[in-house]
């Protein structure tokens, strides 16, 4: 019960700091109908079946990062022939499309998700116009970021190839049409 606590104190923090719901969800990693209940004091009836996930361990070292970025590169050269570039999701799939993109000596994409609209493809990092783009996130939890981000590459002329994330909370294993993949599937049985 103590980290439930831990986790309203935090949530809470986030909403009077101007996070959306869907910021805190993401920030905490947890569903949104877990962030509502967590902004609800756990006075709403609690949501089923989801999964916390903390990444402070891996997160605070870069070299971990890196680590788990190398397991995630064999996925990738597992599943792909041809790739032009990867694409990291904002925020937590970034630093993991950093390494990689590194080690496999690609060009790097970022997609900033929105949870109303489409999201958009940051003009800092390179274009996925026209090019074989691999999707690279932390956690699958509704697939709903990475459909988005299939959606906005495709309407630049893009071709996603592959999804990739450290951490699948669901059972599916296709995004639309594109394969998904990750290190880990955890699931609530």
């Amino acid at each position: 019960m103590k980290e439930v606590e831990s986790l309203i104190k935090k949530a809470l923090k986030y909403k009077e700091s101007g996070l959306t719901e869907h910021e805190i969800s993401e920030e905490l990693n947890v569903s949104k109908e877990t962030a509502v209940w967590l902004l609800s004091k756990g006075k709403e009836k609690k949501p089923t079946g989801d999964v916390k996930i903390g990444w402070r361990s891996i997160g605070v070292y870069p070299s971990r990062i890196g680590f788990i970025s190398d397991a995630l590169c064999d996925i990738i050269l597992e599943e792909c022939e041809e790739v032009d570039t990867i694409v990291g999701i904002a925020i937590n799939g970034v630093p993991f499309s950093s390494f990689i993109a590194d080690k496999l000596g690609l060009e790097m994409a970022v997609f900033r998700p929105h949870y109303e609209k489409s999201g958009a493809f940051s003009s800092n990092y390179a274009s996925v116009q026209e090019k074989n783009v691999v999707f690279i996130d932390d956690v699958v939890g509704s697939g709903e970021t990475f459909k988005s981000a299939i959606k906005a590459a495709k309407a630049e002329k893009a071709k996603p190839v592959l999804c990739v994330a450290v951490l699948n909370k669901t059972s599916v294993n296709k995004i639309g049409d594109v394969l998904l993949r990750s290190l880990i599937r955890a699931r609530v049985l």
